[in-house]
């Protein structure tokens, strides 16, 4: 069976001028893995978002696929979720997958030193 749903987050106003920071996380699902797509920017003004999607996944599935093919962007804060993913995976038993990085958000995990904790493909 395959679930999609899409999470927007409304455009964010800063002063005059509007600046839309967002991200799109689509979900699909069949068995025991779900697969989180997601596009836009990953920052501090959307990682609660991610968050509020993946840790309840991780509880569930056996195996969560994150697909970065349409990120664009990546801060510290969505780091911080992707490490508490894996601590919520190793926990739970699961496995926590990434793939289809760009070579930019690449060389952050590489800066980093998180090649060697998280799953990437």
């Amino acid at each position: 069976m395959w679930q999609n749903s899409t999470i927007l987050l409304p455009p964010f106003q800063n002063n005059a001028t509007q600046v839309t920071m967002t991200i799109n996380i689509n979900k699909t699902q069949s068995g025991d893995k779900t697969s989180l797509a997601l596009s836009g920017r990953l920052d501090t003004l959307t990682a609660p978002q991610l968050t509020e999607v993946l840790i309840p996944e991780l509880n569930s599935a056996k195996h969560v696929e994150l697909d970065f093919a349409e990120l664009v962007y990546m801060s510290s804060a969505g780091l911080r979720v992707l490490l508490l993913g894996a601590n919520t995976a190793k926990d739970k038993g699961a496995q926590m997958t990434i793939i289809h990085v760009s070579s930019a958000i690449m060389e952050v995990f590489e800066m980093t030193s998180l090649l060697n904790v998280l799953h990437i493909e």
